[in-house]
């Protein structure tokens, strides 16, 4: 998708600090951090959100992602204290950018439930 814009970080047209990559998928730092591990991980294919999910498209497209995940806080040191998956999910669940992404977020206590309205 070409206004995409994690389609165009995938594509190496935006900058972005990179923690890992594979054939599926891109893990890159959170410009706007919550905590001091907060990494973006998106599938390379243009996945819109989990609302257009099949069970087809969610398993070709997504299969591995939270093996990245594990990968990802493993690799900032968070694995063992633990650490938060999001996935923010149309406009309501707040999703900012129209490209399926899970955030990893740790690196401190996180609170429960996550936001206060």
């Amino acid at each position: 998708m070409t206004d995409c814009v994690f389609c165009k970080i995938i594509a190496g047209e935006i900058p972005s600090t990179k923690v890992y990559e594979d054939d599926c998928f891109l893990a890159f730092r959170d410009l706007s951090p919550v905590a001091s591990t907060h990494v973006l991980i998106v599938p390379k294919e243009h996945i819109e959100s989990v609302a257009v999910l099949t069970p087809e498209k969610e398993a070709e497209g997504l299969r591995g992602i939270f093996c990245v995940a594990k990968a990802v806080a493993e690799a900032d040191g968070i694995r063992e204290d633990g650490f938060r998956l999001v996935v923010n999910t149309g406009q309501h669940g707040g999703q900012t950018v129209p490209h399926f992404h899970l955030h990893v977020i740790g690196g401190k206590e996180l609170g429960w439930p996550p936001f206060a309205n």
